[in-house]
């Protein structure tokens, strides 16, 4: 690690790093780096401003070198890309668009500066994440659920959906269970259902970068996502990596900057992305593991009902 690298001094702070030399870079070294790529991956962690604020000071450095750019969001789902369209083209209000494009609860706080850059810019925004309707189906009943879809909503996913790779399954189950449950058929056959919903998001995300590719040649494709689907070249990227392989791509990772010591650049920060940029760890949540359970109770209680009949 450089030496002259110090920790962030708020939330909203990043340092930028290049993994393969440890060196240090500002935003606009970073987008001269990124110059010449095909599609750039910025992971998140969602709600924590330094990744949003990160994100939004690249996008402006990028368009500035190379004004061809196109924006594809995981924050929407596919199918609300016409309520998207309409917002950029002037015929409808921010609340508008958050109501008909069920935008995220953080939208206004988070994504709100990206979407608004893209249209004072006319930079295209391309709604990548699969529908969570049919995502939380698949996590039911698996991926044969897709089968009972009309063609036509079957036509907007990818056709092979549950493409996945080793090194991201196993980084899955041990994110979501740890060494729990591994013994127990119930529980494997609802991980596995789990797993493929996920599955569903990372080829649609792929999916759909590529549709900007095509849609846009010669244009830089920004693709914004939770860190999960892009480190260490796991999920939405070996996806688009396994269906266009000559496609440059370039990660940009998210790593929270460990407390009262400089972070090592070891072997595994490297495998995480391209360029890495360092992040205060988010507070704590809960304290009390009692309100903890209840909270988190009533979260799932509170969820969109979904209907997979």
């Amino acid at each position: 690690m450089t030496p002259s690298l110090e920790p962030p001094d708020t939330q909203y702070d990043a340092r930028i790093v290049e993994a393969a030399t440890g060196n240090q870079l500002d935003v606009t070294a970073l987008a001269r780096h990124l110059s010449g790529v095909d599609v750039v991956v910025v992971g998140e962690y969602h709600g924590h401003h330094g990744s949003h604020l990160l994100q939004s000071r690249l996008q402006t450095a990028l368009y500035r070198q190379r004004p061809e750019q196109v924006l594809t969001m995981e924050q929407f789902e596919l199918d609300h890309q016409e309520a998207l369209n309409r917002y950029l083209a002037g015929q409808m209000g921010e609340t508008e668009l958050i109501e008909d494009a069920d935008a995220w609860d953080n939208y206004r706080a988070s994504y709100r500066p990206l979407v608004e850059f893209a249209r004072t810019h006319d930079i295209p925004v391309l709604a990548a994440n699969a529908p969570a309707g049919i995502v939380r189906c698949v996590g039911r009943q698996g991926p044969d659920y897709l089968d009972t879809l009309s063609a036509e909503r079957r036509n907007q996913l990818p056709r092979v959906p549950f493409a996945d790779t080793p090194a991201y399954q196993e980084k899955f189950v041990a994110a979501i269970s740890g060494s729990h449950g591994d013994a127990d058929p119930t529980v494997n056959e609802r991980m596995q259902r789990t797993y493929q919903a996920q599955l569903l998001r990372d080829n649609t995300m792929a999916t759909r970068i590529l549709d900007a590719v095509q849609a846009y040649p010669d244009h830089q494709i920004l693709h914004i996502t939770g860190t999960f689907h892009s480190e260490e070249r796991l999920g939405t990227v070996a996806m688009l990596e396994q269906r266009a392989p000559d496609l440059s791509v370039a990660v940009i990772t998210p790593v929270f900057w460990p407390d009262g010591q400089a972070p090592p650049m070891t072997a595994k920060h490297r495998r995480l992305g391209d360029f890495l940029y360092f992040i205060q760890p988010l507070p704590t949540e809960f304290r009390d593991p009692d309100r903890e359970r209840a909270a988190m109770t009533a979260r799932f209680s509170q969820s969109t009902p979904t209907r997979c009949d």
